[in-house]
């Protein structure tokens, strides 16, 4: 079986370099990247203080990395050039007011939803699988749900919101819930299922168009594949190739699972939510739920299951070791929300959290 493709998207925000405040210069940066032609596509987001990154597809962790490096540096070396800096973060530590892109969608989401579009500045990572078809990715999306609150704990990276600690590991989870058509979904069963949840979604007006389908995973309108949506964008480059590594082998392993006859797990929405609380609640710090069992364990353990799960599959990408020490590695270090806080208290200052971040984004 030929080893699927993946790629990664990450929104990014945009700081003023002297005090790490928002800088809403979205635009600035968009179009001095439309007239580099050495920039890497860079492009809007929902808001001011934010812009956009993607990688090509790939097949290795280490073309991924060398990838998402080069084009967070860049990024990076255009938003100086029109005065800001960028920060791998996915809230912005500093009370904001953000401004909305000068977009005729964007702006009809803002009259629209009103205070839950104007209040959300988050930043998440996106991860693309390669698929060869819609059965093969609702078979996967259907048969990944268990896992996905995991991936939330792994990225955790937004312990601020509106300038004070959220008691939140990943608050931009518990932000990004307020859209109507986000978080785990119900068992699709065929694309026939998927299309008709989303056509009922538009209808009932909790989405304008299929662009709004904000489910923690879906498939792609634009390429072909699978989006994992759940993870916050990670400050440490090799923690976003971790978390894609990881997503590419339970998308392929969901799919063979799919092609051998197993059928997807029955677990509930509810509890699927309880488990991306906990999640963003503690990140790794705490006790995750296993939902196969439906109870609490220790991070490292449901950890330990989850590469078990997937150790045929990492193995055969060659993704086994990378895997392994990237995860031992965010059990001993912590995750981005554990960097954050240690920060904060080390210093006191908010502006030394994000100057921190920024430098760390393309270090």
């Amino acid at each position: 079986m030929p080893i699927r493709t993946f790629g990664v998207e990450e929104e990014l925000l945009l700081v003023h370099p002297a005090d790490g405040s928002p800088a809403p210069l979205g635009d600035q940066v968009v179009q001095a990247a439309s007239m580099d032609p050495e920039a890497f596509g860079i492009e809007h987001e929902f808001k001011r203080e934010q812009a956009e990154i993607g990688s090509d597809p790939r097949t290795t962790a280490a073309e991924l990395l060398d990838d998402l490096r080069a084009r967070r540096r860049r990024a990076a070396e255009v938003a100086e050039g029109v005065g800001a800096r960028i920060a791998a973060l996915a809230t912005h530590p500093f009370p904001v007011r953000p401004t909305p892109t000068a977009d005729e969608r964007y702006l009809r989401m803002t009259a629209e939803f009103g205070w839950v579009a104007r209040q959300q500045l988050t930043c998440g990572q996106h991860v693309h699988v390669g698929i060869s078809s819609r059965e093969e990715g609702v078979a996967a999306l259907d048969r990944i749900r268990p896992w996905l609150a995991t991936v939330v704990a792994l990225s955790a990276n937004s312990p601020f919101w509106q300038g004070r600690p959220s008691g939140y590991h990943s608050y931009r989870t518990l932000a990004w819930s307020l859209w109507p058509t986000s978080g785990p979904t119900e068992l699709f069963g065929d694309p026939a299922g998927y299309d008709r949840a989303i056509a009922e979604l538009i209808a009932s007006g909790a989405a304008m168009d299929d662009g709004m389908i904000y489910f923690d995973a879906r498939l792609s309108a634009k390429y072909p594949t699978l989006e994992i949506r759940v993870a916050d964008v990670c400050t440490d480059v090799r923690d976003s190739v971790l978390i894609a590594v990881l997503c590419r082998a339970l998308v392929s392993t969901a799919i063979n699972d799919w092609q051998d006859g197993r059928p997807a797990p029955d677990v509930r929405t509810d509890l699927l939510q309880g488990a991306a609380w906990r999640a963003a609640r503690f990140g790794l710090s705490g006790q995750l739920v296993d939902v196969a069992a439906r109870t609490t364990v220790p991070a490292a353990e449901l950890l330990g299951t989850l590469l078990q799960h997937l150790t045929p599959e990492l193995d055969r990408t060659g993704d086994l070791e990378y895997a392994r020490a990237g995860l031992a590695r965010l059990l001993a270090d912590g995750t981005g929300a554990s960097r954050q806080l240690a920060v904060h208290d080390a210093t006191g200052e908010l502006s030394a959290v994000v100057a921190d971040a920024a430098d760390r984004t393309v270090g």
